[in-house]
Formats: C-alpha cells, structure tokens, sequence
C-alpha cells in the first residue's frame, strides 16, 4: 500500500523524506542510520508515516471505545 511517501539519501549521509513531492523531514546523523535500517527492513511506507508522525488512518476512534481506554479524556472529546 502506498501512502505517497518517498526518501533520498544525500551525499553527507542526510535522509530526505517527502510526502506527494513536498519534504516533510530531514534525519540527520543517528536518527538517518537509525531510519536506513528500519525502512530496509520492513515496509517503507509504513517506517515513513511513523517517523514523520502521520500514522493516523481512521482508527482512532475504534481505540478511544478499547475497554482499556474508556474513561480517559483524549484530544478530541
């Protein structure tokens, strides 16, 4: 599944991450090597959204009625 994420590595070891061709981040040292093993890893899009915090798809509601969560005040309420 696509999200529309994409990365490029640059020449002094920055990672670029863009999302529908607009940079969203720039990692630089730990944080690029860091995310250079994860997205090698496992799937990209999904690395990407979650370190560019766009992770949320529709399912936070579903978690806001979690037994665990009831009662709890969350953004949004």
């Amino acid at each position: 599944m696509s999200l529309g994420f994409s990365w490029l590595r640059r020449k002094g070891g920055d990672v670029v991450i863009q999302r529908a061709g607009a940079v969203v981040t720039v990692l630089r040292g730990g944080r690029a090597a860091q995310f250079l093993e994860e997205v090698t890893a496992d799937d990209d899009q999904q690395v990407m959204a979650r370190w560019t915090g766009s992770y949320r798809f529709g399912n936070e509601r579903q978690a806001r009625e979690h037994p665990r969560n009831r009662g709890r005040r969350g953004s949004g309420r």
